[in-house]
């Protein structure tokens, strides 16, 4: 059955016009980036993930929860794009005009050669001044030394906006924040205009991204899903592939394609 499914999705894939790929924590997770409440040890094992993750604990401890964010994207760093990044990235060069919408805060998807990619809960890599709603010009420059984490994790000051000199915040969405209102609009846009929509890795509970594959789907799209379990994803899914991102999508791209360089 599950290679009539693969096939299925293939066809869908290999004559798609726009496809949109939305994908979650587990694509990330096949890298060795932890999820967002997993892998905590050190310094951070003590605390809530959930408690540091909000502008209020920012504010209160600057220190603690810049040197938190600092430490996972250390860890980021050190991943490498697994075989679903690079097969998402073909999947892109083979239909012009597609895009990646992740939940993700990493950047596997840019390094795996990904263009576009809508950040629908921000980015590690993108910090922004807590004074203003854009990206700052710059940062302040600082030293290897001061970037350096060491595998336990340690408090660190936040660097100065070069043009205000306030304090630089993660560029990710905390609780309570709404999400970017121009990567919402741009995702909500492409799962309205795809005619293809593949939900990887994704648990389908997190709204409002949750709502994205309904979008496509309410659009006349086709939603193909990838993913080892069973979400709440399925009933919006004209196909269901059960595995990894890694697993599933190569496999995927070469029924579409036959066989390329990724």
């Amino acid at each position: 059955m599950e290679g009539v499914l693969l096939r299925r999705a293939a066809e869908l894939l290999g004559s798609a016009r726009r496809v949109v790929v939305l994908t979650g924590a587990g694509i990330s997770a096949e890298s060795g980036v932890p999820t967002f409440r997993d892998g905590l040890t050190g310094l951070w094992a003590r605390f809530d993930p959930q408690q540091l993750a909000t502008a209020e604990a920012f504010h209160a401890d600057p220190d603690l929860v810049w040197g938190w964010y600092e430490w996972r994207r250390a860890r980021v760093s050190r991943a490498e794009p697994n075989p679903g990044h690079l097969a998402i990235a073909t999947i892109q060069t083979r239909v012009p005009g597609s895009a990646v919408i992740t939940q993700n805060v990493d950047d596997l998807h840019e390094r795996a050669g990904a263009r576009p990619v809508i950040h629908l809960h921000g980015s590690l890599f993108a910090p922004r001044c807590v004074a203003a709603a854009a990206h700052p010009a710059a940062v302040e420059e600082t030293t290897d030394d001061e970037l350096a984490q060491p595998d336990e994790g340690r408090r660190m000051p936040p660097p100065r906006c070069a043009s205000c000199a306030a304090p630089v915040r993660p560029g990710v969405v905390w609780f309570g924040e709404a999400l970017p209102e121009e990567a919402l609009t741009a995702a909500v846009g492409a799962a309205a205009a795809c005619d293809v929509l593949l939900a990887v890795g994704t648990s389908g509970v997190v709204y409002p991204a949750a709502e994205i594959p309904g979008i496509a789907a309410r659009s006349g799209a086709t939603v193909v899903q990838v993913n080892p379990q069973p979400t709440p994803l399925d009933q919006v899914c004209a196909v269901n592939l059960r595995g990894t991102a890694a697993q599933v999508l190569p496999a995927l791209v070469t029924a579409a394609w036959g066989e390329t360089d990724q």
